[in-house]
């Protein structure tokens, strides 16, 4: 005959009913723990999410979508040759000669108007790739590009050639320092944009030029017959030059 096991009295010395209860923490969750970033302050805020990382990947990220921006203008059969410079102060110049970013003025859905321009240096998910009749094809589709590399730079200016005139603003930390400004006239075409990544942001502040070359070198296979060239001002040699490279490749990846 089984045997039965006799229930555990829970008032007895000994058992685990006299070890104390264990206190709940509570924490408060309201609405006031949800917040809203606007503008740029999320690309700032949380920089990986955009460009990978805040490492040697992320630094050099930044100048491969400035110059992705040039050699979308290239396949659009509006660029013949992009120009990267590196400084000695480990700034960046990408220059092209495209159309050149639009300066003329736009309205956005709040009603606002801004300088074309500043919606696609300032707002996510902004620029022409979103519009079929100025991109057949383009290497970035997602519109954070370009505005992502302005808020993670201390210094950031862009220069535009257009309909014989040259314009320019200055940027810092994704805030334009003032209204895009007509500061001349020009026969060139095209757009410059000079940037200094924020120390602040990135544990890493020296470009490799290698590691920029290799880029550079595979979207000349990829594209062919856009010239891309890549200048270190930080490496001169005995003659006073800069260390420099050219990438054409007229058959491409063939």
């Amino acid at each position: 005959m089984a045997t039965e096991t006799p229930l555990l009295d829970l008032q007895q010395p000994g058992t685990a009913s006299e070890a104390a209860p264990q206190s709940v923490q509570t924490t408060t969750y309201t609405s006031d723990n949800i917040k809203i970033l606007e503008g740029l302050e999320a690309v700032r805020l949380r920089p990986a999410m955009y460009i990978g990382s805040t490492g040697e990947q992320g630094l050099h990220h930044l100048v491969y979508e400035v110059v992705d921006n040039s050699v979308d203008e290239a396949l659009a059969g509006h660029a013949t040759r992009i120009d990267v410079t590196i400084h000695v102060d480990n700034s960046v110049t990408v220059v092209d000669d495209g159309r050149g970013i639009p300066v003329d003025m736009k309205t956005l859905p709040d009603g606002t108007r801004m300088a074309a321009v500043e919606v696609v240096l300032t707002k996510l998910h902004a620029g022409g790739k979103f519009d079929a009749s100025s991109y057949k094809v383009s290497g970035g589709l997602h519109g954070v590009g370009v505005s992502c590399v302005n808020a993670l730079s201390e210094e950031f200016d862009v220069e535009i050639w257009r309909d014989g005139h040259t314009y320019q603003q200055n940027y810092s930390k994704g805030d334009p320092l003032e209204a895009v400004r007509e500061v001349g006239v020009s026969k060139k075409r095209g757009t410059k944009v000079h940037f200094l990544p924020d120390k602040s942001i990135f544990t890493v502040h020296e470009y490799n030029y290698d590691t920029l070359a290799n880029r550079l070198r595979q979207l000349a296979f990829l594209n062919k017959g856009i010239e891309i060239t890549l200048t270190d001002e930080r490496s001169i040699d005995a003659k006073g030059e800069a260390k420099h490279s050219d990438f054409k490749y007229n058959g491409g990846i063939a």
